[in-house]
């Protein structure tokens, strides 16, 4: 569908009127940059002595392990949440009413429950030596949670005669959801999908409540134990290193995201359908099939 169906064509004051703004726009978000930077430079936040020490080698290998400990912890918790938002759709879309309820019941109370509530409790009551799992468990139920209704309305928007088809060829009900409403479902709502695993992703940022040597626990151990110069204390510096990192990891997420979405759109065209053939007839003369 062209554009021009959906909305009237911008006129040629229109489209002076959209390049002033645009214009106008731009100078704005550059005053507000450059604001910012002269605040900073202003109150000494850009002092050598503030940043240098991110070129020692401890300092770097400290950031290192935290990047690796905040990324296992991701995954992990990724994982797990996926999996269980497959189990609590399933259960949502299930035929037998107990467990349709049941399954109600457990995504809207972690969905409502606080996520740093969730990880104090867990940490507090059961996982007061390995707060990494009072995170990676508070993560999965409450991004499973709402992974599973991710799923529950990707699964229903699949059209009704998909599973309908699929039924008159005699598969089960778990065949069709397993081999025909899933695949379809994933495909449409993966955009959804990845933002909630960004959102994880940043959660993770949650473990420095519970003393969890994550990412943001490195940076503000760092930034406390670095000496202030000219009485400025260095946390405006690790909040920038740091920030960058969490949103470079953002960025290479949401670029594998938009890989495999190239992929499955890829694999869904197929191959293009092959030449016809031309085939000797005898007699009758020659023919051309279509294979």
């Amino acid at each position: 569908m062209s554009a021009s169906v959906l909305y009237d064509a911008p006129g040629p004051r229109a489209r002076v009127r959209n390049r002033i703004y645009g214009a106008v726009s731009v100078l704005a978000i550059v005053g507000l940059v450059a604001f910012v930077i002269q605040r900073l430079d202003t109150t000494g936040q850009f002092q050598a002595g503030l940043w240098e020490a991110y070129e020692y080698t401890d300092t770097q290998h400290r950031i290192l392990d935290g990047l690796l400990t905040t990324l296992k912890t991701f995954g992990i918790a990724a994982l797990l949440s996926l999996a269980l938002g497959a189990l609590l759709a399933t259960a949502r879309l299930s035929d037998h009413r107990p467990v349709r309820w049941t399954a109600t019941v457990v995504v809207e109370f972690f969905r409502a429950m606080p996520l740093l509530i969730m990880i104090f409790l867990l940490y507090a009551a059961v996982f007061t030596n390995d707060p990494m799992w009072a995170l990676v468990i508070g993560l999965t139920l409450y991004n499973g949670s709402v992974q599973a209704e991710i799923f529950r309305s990707g699964i229903n928007a699949v059209a009704k005669g998909q599973s309908e088809a699929a039924h008159a060829l005699g598969l089960r009900k778990t065949q069709v959801m397993v081999h025909v409403l899933v695949p379809q479902a994933v495909r449409s709502m993966l955009p959804s999908i990845i933002s909630q695993l960004v959102v994880t992703l940043k959660d993770t940022a949650l473990g420095f409540i519970i003393l969890y040597e994550e990412l943001l626990f490195v940076g503000k151990a760092f930034a406390a134990q670095t000496q202030p110069v000219n009485g400025v204390y260095a946390f405006i510096p690790m909040v920038i290193v740091f920030g960058s990192i969490y949103i470079l990891l953002c960025l290479a997420l949401s670029g594998v995201a938009t890989w495999i979405e190239r992929r499955t759109k890829r694999s869904r065209k197929g191959a293009p359908p092959a030449p016809p053939v031309a085939v000797d007839l005898g007699t009758g003369g020659s023919g051309v099939v279509n294979p």
